[in-house]
């Protein structure tokens, strides 16, 4: 006689024996979070601060959390303050203080002559899908790995808003946001901004995502992509010429353990007693200054026309014009 063997009974087995290879398990979070965060940790890239406090490791709900987060109040050392406490990762709080400090205070102080002291922030860690959509994947904001920055608050008050300098600001709001944007490109690996898509119209999304490796590192997203900007930073605001690209040679001395430059100026450092005469900066053609210090040695007057070689040793055009070779200028090569 065959025995009959009840569907009900088949099922509980089933279940029994899929659950037992743990099928049924909670599921984990991706490994290279945790070994994201670790390294972190280990090169002491971000490290507990009155603004960058480590706070309870966060799990779930679902794989949603991160082990090591950080409650911070304010980047870059603490100089740049956010608007609100935002729980982060340390991988996420590094990247914001490269960003802030190699790209946004350059920009800032180029296109305003001062620095950001605020950043305004429209969330971090929150456990949901990607734009909240339903069905959609689970969002960086998930794992504290992805932060929304919605404006920027300047040294004399003056904010910036993505959601209106995007596309109203004057030339240097709008230069400025679009090249926070492109240097952020070369930091994270999500940067979404305003014209990306619908979701993005008023801010800044930026996160760590692993979306693969290619030849030359990490696979980036960012949208809209970067174009040249071609709105000149403005001018000195103190009225003064710029700079020369090549700077003329300062000769340095040492009187009284202080450091003399060219010109009389001092600074407080001492440096050791130069190996052979100072000599100060000669121009052909013009005549020659000499530091209060220096006594002022001549036998029948200082030649006024030579040259100066790589070395920075004056020769004078004719030896009949009489150079003191024992003066400031230094000893004439024979």
């Amino acid at each position: 006689m065959a025995c009959s063997v009840k569907p009900l009974a088949v099922s509980a087995a089933l279940v029994f024996l899929l659950s037992g290879c743990g099928v049924f398990q909670r599921p984990e979070r991706p490994a290279w979070r945790a070994q994201a965060e670790n390294f972190c940790l280990a090169r002491h890239l971000v490290q507990a601060s009155a603004y960058a406090q480590p706070a309870r490791s966060i799990d779930g709900p679902g794989i949603c959390g991160l082990e090591h987060p950080f409650k911070v109040s304010a980047l870059d050392g603490g100089t740049v303050a956010l608007n609100a406490v935002q729980t982060i990762g340390c991988p996420l709080t590094a990247a914001l203080d490269q960003w802030v400090h190699d790209v946004v205070q350059p920009i800032a102080m180029a296109r305003f002559g001062q620095p950001v002291v605020q950043i305004n922030s429209m969330g971090s860690f929150s456990c949901r899908s990607i734009d909240n959509l339903r069905g959609a994947k689970l969002s960086e904001h998930a794992f504290g790995n992805a932060i929304d920055i919605g404006g920027f608050k300047l040294a004399d008050g003056h904010s910036i808003v993505v959601v209106k300098a995007w596309t109203r600001g004057d030339d240097q709001e709008k230069a400025f946001l679009r090249e926070a944007q492109a240097g952020a490109c070369n930091i994270f690996n999500t940067v979404l901004a305003p014209g990306s898509d619908t979701f993005h119209y008023n801010h800044i999304h930026l996160d760590l995502a692993m979306h693969g490796q290619t030849s030359t590192g990490p696979r980036r997203i960012c949208k809209p992509r970067p174009a040249p900007q071609l709105t000149p930073a403005p001018g000195p605001r103190d009225g003064l010429p710029d700079s020369p690209d090549i700077d003329d040679e300062i000769d340095v001395s040492s009187r009284g353990g202080a450091t003399t430059l060219a010109g009389g100026l001092n600074a407080a450092t001492p440096v050791a007693p130069p190996r052979a005469p100072v000599r100060q900066a000669y121009m052909p053609g013009a005549p020659m200054q000499l530091s209060p210090q220096t006594p002022a040695r001549r036998s029948r007057g200082a030649p006024t026309r030579g040259t100066i070689d790589e070395n920075g040793v004056f020769t004078p055009d004719e030896e009949s014009d009489g150079a003191d070779t024992t003066s400031s200028i230094g000893r004439r090569i024979q």
